[in-house]
């Protein structure tokens, strides 16, 4: 239904906490989350980063700022190596990262590594943002509680 939530509480997520009035009494402007919500009439579509299996924006960073997390297997960015040149906005097929227009640094979904489920997922209102189980080729289930698919 294009409400909004999600990226709401991502961008509250973003700045540390969780709780809605109290991340944006924090700053003077909202931060910009990993998520943001596009619109053509009735629907709606969440664009967030997919964490490619083969990730053109890790390919792509000049410095090495986006990478993989051995761990999780997300795509990370590390903001002490962002030197903002976009190339990874470039570079997206889902136009997943982009620039906050205050810090005028890039920005993208970290897959709420801190949590369990994504912040996004649990706060969707009609559940059309869900974790799902992914089969590789080869059908063996890869880590789906660090893997969302969001749809």
């Amino acid at each position: 239904m294009g409400c909004g939530l999600c990226r709401v509480h991502c961008e509250a997520h973003q700045t540390g906490e969780d709780n809605l009035v109290k991340a944006f009494k924090k700053s003077s402007a909202p931060p910009t989350g990993g998520i943001r919500v596009e619109s053509l009439g009735t629907r709606a579509i969440s664009v967030r980063c997919h964490h490619c299996d083969d990730a053109p924006c890790v390919e792509a960073c000049l410095t090495g700022a986006l990478y993989r997390d051995v761990d999780s297997g997300l795509v990370l960015l590390d903001h002490e190596r962002c030197i903002s040149c976009g190339t990874c906005t470039l570079v997206c097929p889902f136009g997943a990262i982009t620039r906050d227009s205050e810090t005028s640094t890039m920005v993208k979904c970290d897959g709420c590594l801190d949590r369990d489920i994504p912040l996004c997922v649990t706060v969707c209102p009609n559940g059309a943002l869900v974790v799902k189980e992914e089969e590789a080729a080869d059908g063996i289930v890869r880590n789906p509680a660090r893997e969302p698919v969001l749809v």
